[in-house]
């Protein structure tokens, strides 16, 4: 406010110039020159404010009580009404925000409030910006930049997403334990219509064996093979011994013995 008769108006400002008590006009940047005594003027900055809005306890529509805090951006448009129209814009913005940042918020659930910030900073934005269009402030951007929870609810979303990321691990594990059998299936058939593909695996395992560890493996491929023809060579026997045609020959050569006789 000045009341010598000349100012200097900065590139940011705007000069409201009352004389005795009416509204006179608005002075640009510069030095301006006034009736002594007579005029008086008042800076009006157009530059952003921002404007931190403390935190407060609200509850949401689910009944959880929650700590929100936002910060407000703003700037002053009409020098004239923001002067004329409110006393003190600063202030009144500050309290019209937190009462709309408590309303919108306790209108809204907490898993919103937590994952849909960016909707309701547009709520909340646009409702402060039709009721400050009057003072000549028009609002840029509303955040909310700070949510804190109870501990217990903390504790439970903590326990919520332990188990969710459990029950996607054992999902994958099955859906990996589906695809390892349908593979070894696959496996099996080959090998069964191949049975030398078994024999090339073991080969290959030991072949992968030695390559990583230095050792002596003993592969007693001739006595597996030997056991597997006394194994046969014994059932052969069984077999002949156990048939009625030896049991017949057996007879003659009885009876032949006793005629020689």
């Amino acid at each position: 406010m000045s009341s010598i008769g000349v100012a200097v108006v900065r590139q940011y400002e705007r000069g409201v110039v009352f004389r005795f008590g009416r509204l006179r006009n608005v002075r640009k940047p510069g030095i301006r020159f006034m009736i002594p005594v007579v005029d008086r003027m008042w800076k009006v900055s157009l530059r952003t404010v921002t404007m931190p809005i403390a935190s407060q306890q609200v509850i949401t529509r689910d009944n959880v009580s929650i700590g929100v805090a936002a910060v407000a951006y703003f700037r002053r448009v009409d020098p004239v009404k923001s002067i004329v129209e409110i006393e003190d814009v600063s202030s009144a913005i500050n309290h019209i925000a937190q009462t709309t940042v408590r309303n919108v918020v306790g209108r809204s659930l907490l898993d919103q409030v937590l994952t849909d910030t960016e909707t309701l900073n547009v709520q909340i934005k646009d409702i402060l910006d039709s009721l400050t269009e009057q003072w000549g402030v028009l609002v840029l951007l509303v955040e909310l930049k700070d949510i804190e929870l109870p501990t217990t609810m903390q504790r439970a979303m903590a326990r919520q997403a332990e188990a969710e990321r459990e029950k996607r691990a054992k999902i994958i594990a099955a859906e990996g334990e589906a695809l390892s059998v349908d593979r070894l299936a696959e496996a099996a058939d080959v090998i069964s219509h191949h049975p030398i593909a078994l024999q090339l695996r073991n080969l290959q395992i030991l072949a992968e064996i030695a390559a990583e560890k230095n050792s002596t493996i003993v592969f007693p491929a001739q006595f597996l093979e030997s056991a597997r023809a006394l194994t046969r060579f014994v059932e052969n026997e069984s077999t002949t011994a156990s048939s009625p045609l030896s049991a017949l020959d057996l007879t003659h050569a009885t009876g032949s013995d006793r005629r020689m006789e």
